[in-house]
């Protein structure tokens, strides 16, 4: 399977992308020929279908890898006036729960992993943001799909708030789907949406089953 590296910028500035890579992937054949996997130097890789566009960013709370069908300008990443993809797009996060990534780490915990509350009381107790950004609860009409207290696969409907707009994804007339994994000793967390165009849906189960298998290979700490 084709490996693209993808170049990134972030907190010590820009980076290339990385020449070449060994990655086990698991897929089946007939994905294996519409698939491609694309990597930063920081963080997770994503599955994808060939011949996307990718870009990645990253900071002390931790990195994001977008893979998009169409040229990612890197600008509007970091632009505040930027208000998100539109089209058919994949963003996979590591989040880090013991820096500035917690806030991230414990709006997540706050709606889907209830076992794990325990994190977003501990964030609450540093009086840094109010009570009111961590709503506790899952969106309504989210569909949810449990492994275990640690990892959830998502389903948010087209132009419905969900765990899925919790990503740079706008709301728009398709689907996003994705998965949240909590892991690591400080409760990391990995969180992947994907917005596939209609042609392309039945590869998600796959990009999200190698996204859980890399996850399962990080260090515990």
């Amino acid at each position: 399977m084709p490996f693209i590296g993808c170049a990134s910028d972030g907190q010590v500035g820009r980076r290339d992308a990385p020449k070449s890579a060994s990655k086990v992937v698991i897929v089946s054949a007939q994905d294996a020929q519409k698939l491609a996997y694309y990597q930063a130097e920081e963080g997770l890789g994503a599955l994808a279908p060939r011949g996307w566009y990718c870009f990645s960013t990253y900071g002390s709370n931790g990195s994001s890898l977008f893979v998009s069908s169409e040229p990612i300008k890197s600008s509007e990443l970091f632009s505040v006036d930027w208000k998100g993809f539109r089209g058919s797009v994949i963003q996979v996060s590591t989040l880090n729960g013991d820096t500035s990534g917690r806030f991230e780490v414990a709006r997540i915990i706050a709606r889907v992993f209830p076992a794990h509350r325990a994190f977003v009381d501990d964030v609450l107790a540093e009086k840094v943001e109010p009570a009111s950004d961590f709503p506790a609860g899952p969106f309504l009409t989210d569909r949810l799909t449990y492994h275990g207290t640690y990892c959830v696969e998502y389903w948010t409907p087209a132009n419905t708030e969900g765990l899925g707009s919790e990503s740079r994804l706008k709301k728009s007339d398709e689907p996003i789907s994705g998965v949240a994994v909590l892991f690591g000793e400080e409760l990391n967390l990995a969180y992947a949406a994907i917005r596939l165009p209609r042609g392309s849906v039945e590869l998600g189960p796959a990009i999200v089953r190698q996204l859980r298998y890399d996850v399962s290979s990080l260090p515990l700490d």
